[in-house]
């Protein structure tokens, strides 16, 4: 039962101000900057003239995505051409809260829309990266008396719709309150919340969608509801809803401190073996959709998938496999979805997406015709304002700090950390190189995460043998003065068994799929946001030999989600009758597949290097 105290987390974000990327990271959060999300607020009007800033637009969810993204960019790069844009939002927004407490635009009415908390959660979240990283005095108190209002607003209008689902992010909000001004009053707040949110626990317990959640239906629902699409059924497959609700667990836990972390597991593995797929999301357009790898899954579930697991390292440290999920997620599905430039994204991504264009046959459960187009706002604007959050989120999460005093290590992407007289470069291509040089200048105790897919690790600490490392483990390092710490995680090639005896291909953190040659089409709009078909302009539909797979190497540049300096290459034959079902590639034959036609060797690529891809193959004979 929960206390009068939170449990303390095992580890907490560092400031903002701390850590800085490095390397190709660097590079792609520059790409951000430079491209949509840098921008977006000049020419889109859900941002340009949005109604949280005393525009005409929309004035809920958009602009608060929109914020909770660009403010972590911001920071984190030290840009102030965005840093600008962040202040001009936060003052307005603190300087137009209601006198009761309130933010953003109210009508006056006595409607749910007018009373929905969901919006304001996200504000309260960009509010919160914006104080960490300048300590602006306001931002406390103005929480405060929105959170003051909200436990007397909810008796007269409790969670509905969004919020209700998405209860977890409020009582992250509320969690990170108290542990910043420690007020008592914040807990039974939390409590109630949780009571009135959907029961993502029981959820968990037992997974209630274990096939494809047809659009048919969900129109019988609708109709069963009395014509509400708002209700639990329809929420509660919703896979964004989903991913900000793998997020109860960790939240919670630190309320009752009892086991959340099994259940947390529970959950991951049942979405895994009923609706996942190989870059470690769940299929959700915008239902749960079962493990065909042509079903797509949300770009707004990428990034809250992300962002929920990444409270779970907090809550609990570097666990696998949640560890391992992250960078799963971060290195493979999170650039997927976007453009090399980062000015167009796509609504839903496949796992083997072999077109990309507007078709009225169409695999999703209720997806529109242009969902995986790549564009400013296919099928619907959500994602073209949330899906900023990924990067700069994932790199807060990279080192941690625990309250020992002790920086540990989740992920090694290049960056610099400089905390409490203790200065740390990382200095790699990881993901897509083996080796991590560490330089440490001061003091301290590191704790090194060994990934458990790790073979053959070691680290070596100067001109020191080195020590050979377990996966699946946290090694402490005392450092002191000035070292270098040189960090080897070697990983092997693994042809993973997908439905029908077909394979994926893995290796450490990297998916690979076959690279499909393709063309970019405009469609609408001009450049630099325009909507883009993409069309193949050579075969996808081959069958594998799996013990084939060789890995390549070349030199690393900036942009390795762009031309990736690591590739597999792998020997297959062309499937003549594997071709397209509803607009997208079927399902893949049952393995063996006999066939007849000549060996070709076939190039792999990192999976979020390939906009057109196949990452799971029949094999072949």
């Amino acid at each position: 039962m929960p206390g009068t105290e939170l449990f303390p987390p095992a580890l907490r974000p560092l400031p903002l101000t701390t850590l800085r990327p490095r390397g190709w990271l660097l590079e792609r959060l520059r790409l951000q900057a430079d491209g949509m999300a840098g921008h977006l607020d000049e020419f889109w009007p859900d941002i340009a003239r949005s109604g949280w800033i005393g525009g005409d637009a929309e004035g809920w969810e958009r602009g608060p995505y929109w914020l909770d993204g660009i403010t972590g960019i911001a920071y984190l790069l030290d840009d102030d051409r965005l840093k600008a844009k962040v202040r001009r939002w936060v003052d307005h927004i603190l300087e137009h809260q209601h006198p009761d407490g309130w933010f953003g635009p109210r009508s006056g009415e006595a409607t749910y829309a007018d009373h929905d908390v969901w919006p304001r959660i996200i504000v309260l979240k960009a509010l919160l990266q914006h104080l960490d990283a300048t300590g602006d005095e306001r931002v406390i108190p103005a929480a405060l008396r929105f959170l003051r209002l909200l436990d007397v607003h909810l008796d007269e209008w409790p969670l509905q719709e969004w919020a209700r689902s998405r209860w977890t992010d409020i009582v992250w909000v509320i969690n990170q309150l108290h542990d910043l001004t420690g007020e008592d009053w914040l807990l039974p707040l939390a409590v109630k919340c949780r009571a009135q949110g959907f029961d993502w626990f029981g959820y968990a317990d037992d997974l209630p969608y274990r096939e494809k959640v047809t659009e048919a239906t969900l129109l019988e629902l609708k109709e069963q509801y009395d014509g509400n699409w708002m209700n639990d059924v329809y929420l509660s497959s919703h896979g964004v809803n989903i991913a900000m609700g793998l997020k109860a667990m960790p939240v919670w836990w630190r309320h009752s401190g009892d086991d959340q972390q099994t259940r947390l597991l529970r959950m991951i593995s049942a979405l895994d073996e009923y609706h996942g797929q190989p870059s470690g999301l769940f299929s959700c357009d915008e239902h749960l959709a079962g493990r065909h790898p042509s079903q797509g899954t949300e770009t707004c579930t990428v990034v809250e998938h992300l962002a929920s697991l990444e409270v779970a390292l907090e809550s609990w440290g570097a666990v696998e496999p949640i560890a391992d999920l992250v960078e799963r997620l971060a290195f493979n599905a999170l650039p997927a979805s976007t453009s090399a430039d980062e000015w167009a994204h796509q609504y839903v991504q496949q796992a083997n997406q072999v077109v990309c264009h507007v078709t009225e046959d169409r695999v999703y459960t209720n997806n529109g015709p242009d969902a995986n187009l790549f564009g400013l706002e296919p099928h619907f604007g959500c994602c073209t304002a949330n899906r900023h959050q990924g990067w700069p989120r994932f790199t807060t999460h990279l080192w941690m700090r625990s309250d020992d005093g002790a920086l540990t290590a989740l992920s090694y992407a290049p960056c610099s950390v400089e905390y409490d007289g203790l200065a740390v470069d990382v200095s790699t291509s990881y993901p897509f190189e083996d080796d991590v040089e560490i330089s440490v200048r001061g003091s301290g105790r590191l704790r090194l995460r060994i990934p458990g897919w790790a073979v053959d690790a070691t680290l070596t600490t100067d001109s020191a043998p080195p020590v050979e490392l377990a996966p699946g483990s946290v090694h402490e390092v005392a450092v002191s003065g000035g070292q270098t710490l040189r960090l080897h995680l070697g990983a092997d090639v693994q042809a993973v068994e997908r439905p029908l005896g077909a394979v994926s291909f893995q290796r450490g953190p990297l998916v690979f799929s076959l690279a499909v040659p393709e063309k970019w089409i405009k469609l609408t709009g001009e450049e630099p946001h325009a909507t883009y078909e993409v069309h193949p302009t050579a075969a996808w539909n081959y069958a594998v030999d799996p013990a084939s797979a060789e890995l390549h190497r070349s030199a690393a540049d900036g942009h390795p989600f762009t031309t990736s300096p690591v590739r597999l290459q792998v020997t297959g034959r062309l499937v003549p009758d594997w071709t397209l079902e509803h607009g997208a590639a079927a399902a893949p034959p049952p393995s063996p597949v006999t066939t007849t036609g000549p060996t070709e060797d076939l190039t792999f690529v990192p999976y979020g290097t390939a906009k057109l891809r196949v990452s799971e193959l029949p094999t072949t004979l």
